[in-house]
């Protein structure tokens, strides 16, 4: 897949769908890559030109000295549209992509069309967690990563879906574990350090939240605070855990498809 050149780093990018279609860019959770989408590509490729991108520390993407910020992937966002000549997009992030999203909308809304706000929250976890989280990984490298690729399958799938669906919940944990350690401790301080509880009421995108009634990472009530916050939000409970779009696959791609087309 091609690359962007950035300023200090390359971006791994793929387009889907017609060439002069709308822009639609995608944005991966923490620990996966841009084919965490598979799955929602046939649709929204009919009507959109979809740009699925690794954020940096993922996938094929630099993993660049850390820590990053959210503030940092964002505008690495914005200088890879502006590398590819789009002014204008739709945007549509699920948990650290999520924070990207509310990111571009409180600082880059006039470019936005609209957003979609996927399993995500204003904040996420506390300083503890995240800190503990950095410092496993960097005391245990790739065993860290293996670890954490099977503590994943219980945030996020549901147990049913997780039994049901075993190769669809093992492709998408594979990820983390092929995930470099650096890139993944550097994007966990991103995620540790964002906080825009105060700043919601600066999104004018049109806005939809998108939350799984079993997730235990981002709740109903994570997603509910941001609805209240942003002019005009919409909501949307699924039935699925944290990977919303995986797990509940056409239930997921119907609605935001619905939205993103106005």
């Amino acid at each position: 897949m091609p690359t962007v050149q950035l300023a200090d780093a390359s971006l791994n990018y793929r387009f889907d769908g017609p060439e002069g279609a709308p822009v639609l860019v995608l944005s991966n959770s923490l620990g996966t890559n841009l084919h965490m989408w598979d799955e929602q590509i046939p649709a929204f490729a009919e009507h959109f030109r979809v740009l699925r991108y690794d954020t940096r520390g993922h996938g094929e993407s630099s993993v660049t000295p850390g820590p990053y910020s959210i503030e940092q992937l964002g505008r690495d966002v914005l200088a890879m549209l502006d590398a590819l000549g789009i002014q204008r997009f739709s945007f549509c992030g699920l948990s650290m992509g999520g924070l990207i999203g509310q990111w571009l909308g409180i600082h880059a809304g006039a470019r936005l069309e609209r957003l979609v706000l996927c399993n995500t929250g204003a904040k996420i976890g506390t300083d503890q967690v995240w800190n503990e989280r950095i410092e496993m990984v960097r005391l245990g490298r790739q065993q860290a990563m293996r670890d954490m690729r099977d503590a994943s399958i219980a945030r996020w799938f549901t147990p049913g879906f997780a039994q049901a669906h075993p190769s669809a919940a093992a492709r998408i944990t594979e990820m983390i574990a092929s995930t470099s350690p650096d890139g993944y401790a550097a994007n966990c301080a991103a995620v540790r350090d964002a906080d825009y509880r105060e700043l919601l009421g600066a999104v004018s995108a049109p806005t939809l939240v998108v939350c799984g009634t079993q997730d235990p990472v981002t709740t109903v009530e994570h997603g509910e605070f941001i609805r209240a916050r942003v002019p005009g939000a919409q909501l949307l409970a699924l039935e699925a855990a944290h990977l919303s779009n995986v797990e509940a696959g056409a239930a997921f791609t119907a609605p935001v498809l619905a939205f993103l087309r106005g």
